[in-house]
Parts: C-alpha cells; sequence; structure tokens
C-alpha cells in the first residue's frame, strides 16, 4: 500500500534552516541566494538578475567622490518636533529611533568632495530614516549644499530615496519644496550643472520639487518615481494602469527622466556629463 502514498517533496536548503543574516543575502527580484561579500563588491547589484538592492548614503559617497576626499557639512543638523505631533508614537521618539538605526541625523548627508578631481557638492538621501522623508531638515541641508555649489562655483549632486514630505512636520515640511527648487533655480543662473540621480523609491514633495529639477536626470532600473503611488492613481481615475507605469524604464519611455543607468556605470556616466557640462580651468584632463 505504500506504493500509493504520495511521496514527500525534499525540503530546500532554505525551509530547513534560516540562512545565516550576516553571510547571505536572498534577491528580491528573483529570489536567488547570493553571498553578501560578492554582492557588496557588485555595489549591490544582484549579478543574476540585475536587481538594485537599496543601500545607504555611504556606498553612493564612496562611488560618487574620490577616495578620502568627501567632507560632511552640517552633520550636527537635527529636525525639532514644532507641532509636537503624536500618532501611534510621538514624532520625538521616532527621530530618536531612526538616528540609533541609521547612525544619522536625519535622512540626507551632504558634503563637499571631488569626483574625478572635479569639485563638486554632493546630497545622498537614507531611505532607513523614515522613509527618506523631507523635513526641515532635510530641505535647509540641501539648500545649503546648492547654496555651496553657488559660492564656490561646484556641479551638485544630488542622489534622491524618498516617500515623499514628511507629515508629522505638517506645514514646515512642504515649504521645503519652494525653498529646495528656488536654490536650484539661483544655480541654474550661475550656469553651474545639477545632476538629479533617482533611486528606489523615489516619490511625493521630493518628486514634486528637487529631484526632477536636474539638467540631467538619470535613474537607477527598476526604481519606482512618482508623485503619487499607483494604487492611489488608480483609485483616483477608475482605471487600471499600464504595466511597469511609474518606472524607471517606463519613465524613460515617455520621456521623465534622461537615461536609466545600472548603480556599476554610474560613476563614469556622472563623470562623462561633469567633463561634458562644466569646464573650469583645470577641470578637463588633458
Amino acid at each position: 500500500m505504500s506504493w500509493f502514498r504520495k511521496a514527500k517533496k525534499p525540503l530546500k536548503s532554505e525551509d530547513r534552516r534560516d540562512l545565516p543574516s550576516d553571510v547571505f543575502d536572498k534577491c528580491e527580484g528573483c529570489g536567488e541566494i547570493l553571498y553578501r561579500e560578492k554582492l557588496t563588491r557588485n555595489l549591490h547589484v544582484c549579478p543574476e538578475c540585475t536587481h538594485h538592492f537599496r543601500v545607504g548614503p555611504e556606498i553612493y559617497i564612496r562611488l560618487l567622490t574620490d577616495e578620502g576626499s568627501f567632507q560632511e557639512m552640517d552633520a550636527r543638523l537635527r529636525s525639532a518636533d514644532p507641532l509636537e505631533f503624536t500618532d501611534l508614537k510621538p514624532y520625538a521618539k521616532r527621530l530618536q529611533a531612526a538616528e540609533k538605526k541609521t547612525g544619522h541625523r536625519d535622512a540626507v548627508v551632504t558634503g563637499r568632495g571631488t569626483l574625478d578631481g572635479i569639485e563638486v557638492a554632493l546630497a545622498v538621501m537614507n531611505f532607513s530614516f523614515i522613509g527618506g522623508s523631507m523635513g526641515s531638515v532635510v530641505g535647509e541641508k540641501i539648500a545649503r549644499a546648492g547654496r555651496v555649489a553657488i559660492r564656490e562655483e561646484r556641479p551638485l549632486l544630488i542622489v534622491s530615496a524618498s516617500g515623499g514630505a514628511r507629515m508629522m512636520e505638517g506645514i514646515y515640511s512642504l515649504m521645503q519644496m519652494a525653498k529646495t527648487s528656488a536654490v536650484l533655480a539661483e544655480l541654474h543662473e550661475a550656469g553651474l550643472p545639477f545632476i538629479s540621480i533617482l533611486t528606489h523609491p523615489t516619490t511625493g514633495g521630493v518628486t514634486a520639487s528637487f529631484a526632477m529639477l536636474g539638467d540631467v536626470n538619470l535613474a537607477e532600473p527598476g526604481a519606482l518615481i512618482g508623485f503619487a503611488g499607483p494604487r492611489v492613481i488608480e483609485e483616483t481615475i477608475k482605471q487600471e494602469l499600464p504595466e511597469g507605469f511609474q518606472r524607471s524604464d517606463f519613465l524613460l519611455d515617455h520621456g521623465m527622466v534622461d537615461r536609466v543607468v545600472d548603480r556599476r556605470e554610474m560613476r563614469e556616466m556622472v563623470i562623462r556629463l561633469l567633463r561634458h557640462m562644466w569646464a573650469p580651468e583645470g577641470a578637463l584632463a588633458e
């Protein structure tokens, strides 16, 4: 009678035991189990399906500045709680938890550095800090980075990753859209390049302000980029959205971004653009 019994499928190795979190990562794109050290060497891009893992600002700082050249600015700025906002827990406690988790005081790191010898100002957002939301500190730090770029005649690079405005700061958060956009207008009038790099996700008030104002807008593959999310749009217009809607390749096809660039090629792409757009004395290679 054992012939009629259904054979049990052997358990996969990942079903039998948990993978060591400090050794392996599972790709969200293809499900492949990846050796973490190899993934790190590949700039956290899956070698099987090219899925781009979300990474912190330190990766982009190393990618977009020459070794040892980056000098952080305004590192001590910290958000206040002007509205004394509380939802499931007080905003002040959310800030404390985010700071402890990330080691940063808010959702953007800014600084000066060089890229292939070209002096640049750089701002990199951190999605791990309350979803990369833009509060008063994020807007202020980006505006200050823009003013440094103007004063010191440097191109400006911004790497965006955000869920949008920080609702816990209300109107103080929304004001940052106008403030950052105004500084970028001054940068444009000064004839200084601004390259915007959009990563997954870049949404809400960040998309509606500085993230889409680049002289060149670059996007990583598969990045979600938009103002309102797809579900909100579908419920509003009562229509099914096309496949890939608001993803970087879709936006490229419809003229919303200038190029989709693999993270492993981003450094060289930005250098080429800067060499083309910005040529002060000594910036061009012989």
